[in-house]
């Protein structure tokens, strides 16, 4: 039995935002790994969103499952962000394994935490130290170079696919940072309510901000998602 993990990145992301987990999964697993790039998307500094929608984006994924399940004869879905709730358009739509979600955007800016990190930039650009930021230097050419016509888009997605939430039956674990800016932290428990799967996890990264493959403690929910895959 053959298995294959397909990872769907995040808006305006690439798949740096999933690689620290798909290379634990890789090291640790015979799996087939695939983490395929959404049309517009990237690395940081090499984004051309201008024209695409939502409809390419879907289907990006839809293609990247079914050119794995050729290969493969059973599919879990890693989705960060952005890529959590098209894990979940695909999980209504194909059958999947399992479901991780990271940071999934079913719901998508926390004021309160994006007024802190704000906070704390305008404090290190006072002293001189924004280029040491990390939230900073994550998003700076994000900031430059994703028109408002794709965020658009992005939020066309996630309006899509709420419907899809009260649908998933696959096991899930799902991963949420506390401190994230972008995705309110209260969304993973919505999830983890509104998912009627029989088999559902929920990690809370008290350290974690947005990119939480890149947690300080991304060790230790790594191992865990391993071992929820795991399971038969």
């Amino acid at each position: 039995m053959t298995v294959g993990v397909l990872f769907l990145h995040g808006f305006s992301g690439g798949p740096y935002e999933i690689q620290p987990f798909a290379n634990y999964i890789k090291e640790n697993t015979t799996w087939v790994i695939k983490t395929p790039t959404f049309l517009g998307h990237g690395d940081a500094d090499a984004l051309a969103m201008e024209g695409y929608k939502a409809e390419h984006w879907l289907m990006d994924a839809e293609i990247a499952y079914r050119k794995l399940a050729k290969q493969v004869d059973e599919i879990i879905i890693v989705g960060f962000s952005m890529g959590g709730v098209m894990a979940m358009y695909l999980a209504k739509r194909y059958r999947v394994k399992k479901l991780v979600l990271l940071s999934a955007a079913a719901k998508y800016v926390s004021p309160s935490q994006l007024v802190k990190d704000i906070h704390t930039m305008a404090d290190d650009a006072f002293h001189r130290k924004l280029k040491e930021n990390e939230l900073f230097r994550r998003y700076q050419h994000k900031f430059q170079n994703v028109p408002l016509s794709a965020t658009i888009q992005f939020m066309k997605i996630v309006r899509k696919t709420e419907p899809y939430i009260g649908h998933i039956t696959c096991p899930v674990f799902i991963v949420q940072g506390a401190l994230d800016g972008i995705v309110p932290s209260v969304t993973a428990q919505m999830l983890y309510d509104k998912i009627p799967a029989k088999r559902k996890l929920l990690y809370i990264s008290e350290c974690g901000k947005h990119h939480i493959c890149y947690s300080d403690d991304c060790d230790e929910w790594f191992s865990k998602a391993l071992r929820f895959l795991l399971e038969l």
